[in-house]
């Protein structure tokens, strides 16, 4: 498999799956490490980075209106990936951050992001009662690790926290492997990922309190703890010359647990699709 070859092949990645508003973390079907698969392995196989690498374009996407609903929406918004160095960077994906833990096999930091929310006039049928979910800052640190140049499968987990009075914790556990195809100028990651959160997580996105439920017709329910959704994504990124590329990218997730469960939740396997074309210098 032949890994080395252009940078932006790998850092593409980071940024073209998260149109729209910058930063936005909700919904969210695409697994956390589509968000920066290439760049724990350009810091493998591409030892020599220049100090500033840039990719900047159009995109758009197809997702739920939000986690659990039927209804999907496309949206239209900037791929953008401005990064200095192993140290700091800015991307529509991870948001802006800082890389304060990098050697060539491994990678941790913390980021800042923003989480849309959730307003009842996106699904008035299926939302009136339960209330507007604020769009919040969202931290987050995370780590990855590269297992071996020889067989370059990568390990990735992350905490997030909301800040604000949206609230909650959530936790990712993911696998990522460059697949084989891939060459210089076209490259396929794919795995699964695991999410989970804690009670106020859930219970903003997912449960319906005595007042909640008086105001929309559905029963009281209380979230509890712990998983929130399984799923699988698959990123392909093509260079059609030196500096034009194009990346669709894909996940599958299925909600478990009290996200599974909830009576707001009309659909508990959910899809996402993106496409992305990115100039890089």
């Amino acid at each position: 498999m032949a890994l080395t070859g252009p940078l932006a092949c790998l850092l593409l990645l980071l940024g073209a799956g998260s149109p729209g508003v910058a930063w936005a973390q909700t919904p969210s079907p695409l697994l956390e490490w589509q968000y920066e698969s290439g760049v724990i392995l350009a810091n493998l196989f591409e030892p020599n980075l220049p100090n500033w690498r840039v990719i900047v374009g159009p995109s758009g996407q197809l997702q739920p209106l939000y986690d659990g609903s039927r209804i999907y929406r496309a949206q239209g918004g900037p791929l953008i990936d401005i990064r200095y160095r192993n140290i700091a960077y800015f991307s529509v994906g991870e948001g802006l951050g800082v890389d304060l833990l990098r050697d060539t096999h491994f990678r941790a930091g913390v980021s800042l992001g923003y989480d849309q929310g959730r307003s009842v006039q996106d699904d008035p049928t299926h939302l009136r009662g339960l209330g507007d979910i604020p769009p919040a800052p969202v931290a987050k640190v995370y780590s990855s690790i590269v297992l071996a140049r020889a067989f370059p499968l990568i390990l990735r987990v992350d905490v997030r926290q909301f800040i604000g009075d949206a609230g909650g914790m959530v936790g990712d556990l993911g696998v990522y492997v460059p697949l084989p195809g891939s060459s210089k100028t076209f490259v396929m990651f794919a795995g699964p990922s695991i999410t989970f959160a804690n009670h106020r997580y859930l219970q903003k996105e997912f449960g319906v309190t005595a007042s909640q439920a008086l105001a929309s017709g559905y029963p009281r329910f209380d979230a509890r703890a712990g998983r929130v959704s399984e799923g699988v994504g698959f990123s392909a990124t093509g260079f059609f010359t030196k500096n034009w590329l194009i990346n669709v990218t894909g996940a599958i997730n299925r909600l478990l647990g009290s996200a599974s469960g909830s009576p707001i939740t009309q659909r508990r396997t959910q899809d996402v699709v993106t496409l992305a074309v990115g100039y890089m210098w």
